[in-house]
C-alpha cells in the first residue's frame, strides 16, 4: 500500500491531505471551545447550529462552485481554496458575536466544499493505474481514520500550554502548509474541460450521472448506509459510554477508537481482496454488516440500565460491535470511489466527485438528526432501531439498483486503466458509448 508513496506528485499530495487533516481536526476542537466561551449554556446549540452550516454548505454550494472553477486550473483552485480557510481560520479567534461565527464557518465549510472535491478528482489522474489508485483510497481512508485519533489528542496536549485560540494558528498553518505542498507539485497536464451548457446543467451534471449509471445509484443507496451507522456513532457513543454504561470521557474516546480500528483494518486489507472480489460483492456486504449491527446496538442499549457501572463483558461488546460498524463503513466507503472514476470522463470527473461530496453529505442531513433528536426523545434502543431501517432500506434499494451485472468493476476495461471511463457524457449530458461496442 505504501508503495505508491513513491510518486513524487502523490506523495505531496497525501501529504498536504494529511496536514490540512490535522488542521481541521483542531479547528473542531477549537470551535466547539469558542462556542462554549461565547454563548455558555447555549453552546451545544450553537455548535450544532455551526455544524449544519457545513452540511448546507458541503450539499448545496459544493456542485455550483465545481461548475464555477470548472474551466480554472486544478492547482490553482486548490491553493485558493487553502488560502482562503486559512485566512479564516485566523480571524475566528477575533470575533465576539456568535453570528459572526455562522458566518465564518459557512465561508470557510464552502472553501472546504471546493477543495476536496477538486482534490479527489485529481487523484486518479495522478494515479491512473487502478491498484495505485485503490492503495491511494486505502491510505486516505487510514489518514481520515488516524486524524480522527490523532487530533484530539494534539489538542489536548497544546491546551496544556496555551489557550484555545491557539488552536485556530495551528488550524492556519495546517492549511498553510497544505497550499504550500500543492503548489510545489507537478501535477499531470489536464486538458481544460469543454463548457459543457447553462451553470445550471453543469450545477447538476453530476447527479445526473449518478441516477443513470446503476453502479452510481447503488453507491448513493450505500451512502444512506454509511451514514446511518456514522451517525450512530458520531452523535450517540457519548451516550453509551456516559450515560447507558455510566462511564467516563476517556471511555467515550476508547470507543471511538474502535470504530476507527474497524475502519483502519479493512483499509489495510482493501487493496488485496479488492483485486480477487466485485466491488458490489464487497460493498454489498459491509452493507450487511451495518444493517445487522445497527440492531445489535438496539438491543444492546435495552438490556443496559442507565448510569450502570461497566461491566467487563458487556463494554467489550459494545467495543466489539463498534470495531464492526467501523468496519462496514469502511467496506464501503474504500472502493466508493473507484465507482466514480470508472464512470468519469476528463469533462466530468470533477462534477461525478462533487456529486458523490455533496450527495454523501445530503444523507447525512437525515441521519444526524435521527441520531440525536430520536434518541433524546425515544431512547438510544428506538433511534438504533430507526438508523437500522434507513440501512436496511439503503442496501436493498443498492441490491435491486446495482445488478451483478452492471459492470460492477471488478475487471475494468482498458479506458478506465488510462484514465476514461468505458462510457463518456455528452454535453447535454446523455451517455455515448464507444464505438465497437463497448458496455
Amino acid at each position: 500500500m505504501l508503495s505508491v508513496l513513491r510518486r513524487p506528485a502523490y506523495r505531496n499530495l497525501f501529504t498536504a491531505q494529511v496536514v490540512a487533516l490535522l488542521g481541521t481536526g483542531l479547528l473542531t476542537v477549537a470551535l466547539g471551545l469558542l462556542a462554549f466561551d461565547l454563548a455558555t449554556g447555549r453552546a451545544g446549540a450553537v455548535l450544532g447550529t455551526a455544524l449544519t452550516i457545513k452540511m448546507v454548505a458541503y450539499v448545496f454550494v459544493a456542485p455550483v462552485m465545481a461548475a464555477l472553477v470548472d474551466r480554472l486550473p486544478r492547482k490553482a483552485v486548490l491553493v485558493g481554496a487553502d488560502l482562503v480557510r486559512a485566512a479564516i481560520a485566523l480571524s475566528l479567534p477575533f470575533i465576539d458575536q456568535v453570528w459572526q461565527v455562522y458566518v465564518l464557518v459557512f465561508v470557510l465549510q464552502s472553501a472546504s466544499a471546493t477543495f476536496t472535491p477538486a482534490f479527489q478528482a485529481l487523484i486518479p489522474v495522478v494515479l491512473p493505474e487502478e491498484k495505485d489508485y485503490t492503495k491511494a483510497l486505502s491510505l486516505s481512508r487510514l489518514a481520515y481514520d488516524l486524524e480522527s485519533l490523532v487530533s484530539p489528542l494534539l489538542a489536548a496536549a497544546l491546551l496544556t500550554v496555551m489557550t484555545f485560540h491557539a488552536l485556530f494558528v495551528g488550524t492556519m498553518l495546517g492549511f498553510l502548509v497544505s497550499a504550500a505542498m500543492v503548489l510545489a507539485t507537478a501535477l499531470p497536464a489536464i486538458p481544460p474541460a469543454v463548457q459543457q451548457g447553462s451553470l445550471l446543467h453543469r450545477t447538476t451534471l453530476g447527479s445526473r450521472i449518478f441516477l443513470r449509471e446503476p453502479p452510481l445509484r447503488g453507491l448513493l443507496a450505500l451512502d444512506l448506509v454509511v451514514a446511518a451507522a456514522t451517525a450512530l456513532v458520531l452523535v450517540n457513543t457519548v451516550v453509551y459510554a456516559r450515560d447507558l454504561f455510566g462511564g467516563s470521557n476517556t471511555d467515550v474516546a476508547i470507543a471511538l477508537a474502535s470504530f476507527g480500528a474497524g475502519s483502519m483494518l479493512v483499509a489495510f486489507l482493501a487493496p488485496r481482496v479488492l483485486e480477487r472480489t466485485p466491488d458490489r460483492t464487497f460493498m454489498l456486504i459491509g452493507a450487511a454488516v451495518l444493517t445487522a449491527g445497527l440492531p445489535a446496538a438496539a438491543f444492546l442499549a435495552l438490556t443496559e440500565q442507565s448510569r450502570v457501572p461497566l461491566t467487563g463483558t458487556s463494554w467489550a461488546i459494545l467495543l466489539g460491535l463498534w470495531s464492526v460498524l467501523g468496519i462496514g463503513t469502511s467496506m464501503i466507503s474504500t472502493p466508493s470511489s473507484r465507482l466514480l472514476r470508472r464512470a468519469a470522463t476528463d469533462s466530468t470527473r470533477s462534477y461525478l466527485f462533487t456529486a458523490q461530496f455533496s450527495l454523501s453529505h445530503a444523507c447525512f442531513m437525515l441521519t444526524y438528526p435521527v441520531a440525536g433528536w430520536v434518541g433524546a426523545a425515544a431512547g438510544q434502543a428506538v433511534a438504533a432501531l430507526t438508523l437500522a431501517a434507513l440501512a436496511l432500506a439503503g442496501t436493498v434499494v443498492a441490491f435491486v439498483v446495482w445488478p451483478s451485472g452492471a459492470r460492477d468493476g471488478h475487471a475494468p476495461t482498458s479506458g478506465a486503466r488510462d484514465g476514461h471511463a468505458p462510457t463518456s457524457t455528452t454535453p447535454d449530458g446523455r451517455t455515448a458509448r464507444p464505438a465497437g461496442g463497448g458496455r
